[in-house]
């Protein structure tokens, strides 16, 4: 029997990259889940495709940003499948990479609002479901190494993901008596569209020479290797981990 059978998992940013590969990784192992996304064509597609296996999905076109759309996106979790288990925090943007002096305004507010404000908003209603419930939890929140690393140019995005690590650990002390875990997966350079865009700014050889120096594996990461982390933060083999963070980035952080 699959080990999450009869679980729901909630995850957001699930239209492609990792959050795609965590949703089909939740599916394979028995549970059901919900895609959020502002892309919905994408998820109609994963939908499908989850269900031609046999699992049970549905999607809810959601923006983060937005209190209501959040709201909205918890209880469809609720009405379509009775109850919520594990929520993925993943939905997140890069921003424009340009000088401090160079960063518009609202060039920050709409990168803090995804990456920080929309984490706050998803664990604000996600533990609400939960605590009202009864039944413990697991959410898990995707930052990046650069939520302890920065680099030139990228004080919004920075800023974001640094900011995840306090608001991780200040949850996870709130909801641990009530059973409910909080962690925080910070991923190095995977394979995603984000990186590829990120490959198309600083070219082939910059990009192939960072990973040669920096990163121990000498490899991007794949998504669905992020995707096995974060299912073992939501499963019972984790069940004395909470307010932690785990890094999966093939040793780049400990390069010096």
């Amino acid at each position: 029997m699959p080990e999450m059978k009869d679980k729901v998992a909630l995850i957001t940013g699930a239209s492609s990259g990792i959050g795609r590969a965590t949703a089909e990784a939740f599916a394979a192992k028995g549970a059901r889940v919900v895609l959020a996304a502002r892309r919905d064509g994408e998820m109609a597609t994963l939908v499908a495709e989850i269900e031609a296996r046999g699992g049970q999905a549905s999607f809810v076109k959601t923006d983060v940003c937005a209190a209501a759309d959040v709201q909205r996106m918890v209880d469809h979790t609720i009405e379509t499948f009775g109850r919520l288990d594990y929520a993925v925090n993943n939905a997140g943007i890069e921003g424009s990479f340009v000088a401090i002096g160079d960063l518009p305004e609202d060039e920050w507010d709409r990168v803090l609002d995804t990456n920080l404000k929309g984490t706050f908003l998803c664990m604000k209603y996600q533990s609400q479901a939960m605590l009202k419930a009864g039944n413990g939890g697991a959410i898990v929140n995707v930052g990046s190494v650069n939520s302890f690393l920065g680099f030139p140019t990228g004080s919004a995005y920075v800023a974001s993901k640094h900011g995840l690590v306090g608001l991780t650990s200040s949850v996870s002390a709130e909801l641990a008596l009530q059973g409910i875990r909080v962690n925080l997966v910070c991923p190095g350079v995977i394979d995603t569209p984000m990186h590829q865009r990120l490959r198309g700014v600083i070219g082939d050889e910059l990009y192939n020479d960072f990973l040669e120096r920096r990163v121990h594996m000498k490899r991007k990461g794949q998504p669905e290797e992020i995707a096995g982390s974060i299912l073992f933060l939501c499963s019972d083999a984790a069940s004395y981990i909470t307010g932690t963070t785990l890094t999966p980035d093939g040793g780049m952080t400990l390069t010096i």
